[in-house]
């Protein structure tokens, strides 16, 4: 029996709208789209955006993010507490600037997180709630 091989494709957040959530992310980090418009519109529930390589394209190889409709989703709460919805999962995502990074995020409709760990670290939430770590170089 040969060994499978095994490539990571997405990270898969829950959304209430995944289609905002996923244009919360295509403007963020600059990625794109995996699917066209018409393709999303046959599948609501379920929108894939990936990096672009050096072509301008989609990176097909590439892992992405994906968001999936949750009806019923609730937002975890961060930092943790007892009894409330918990972090499954949170992203990291490097940044040359933090405060500028951090703006740019706020504009988009995240929200600053009330407590912030580190110095070089801000977590923000998405508009869907989920927490997602900027950090500056050496963060």
């Amino acid at each position: 029996m040969t060994t499978p091989t095994f490539r990571l494709a997405s990270t898969v957040l829950g959304a209430r709208d995944p289609e905002a959530l996923a244009a919360f992310y295509v403007a963020l980090l600059g990625w794109r789209h995996r699917d066209s418009a018409q393709e999303r519109a046959a599948d609501p529930g379920w929108v894939v955006v990936k990096p672009v390589g050096p072509d301008g394209a989609v990176d097909p190889a590439a892992a992405g993010l994906a968001f999936q409709r949750e009806d019923d989703h609730v937002p975890p709460t961060w930092p943790p507490a007892p009894g409330a919805q918990q972090m499954q999962a949170h992203l990291d995502v490097a940044v040359d600037d933090l405060a500028a990074a951090v703006a740019r995020a706020l504009e988009l409709g995240a929200v600053l997180a009330p407590h912030q760990p580190q110095d070089l670290v801000r977590v923000v939430l998405d508009p869907e709630g989920h927490p997602l770590c900027l950090f500056a170089p050496g963060g």
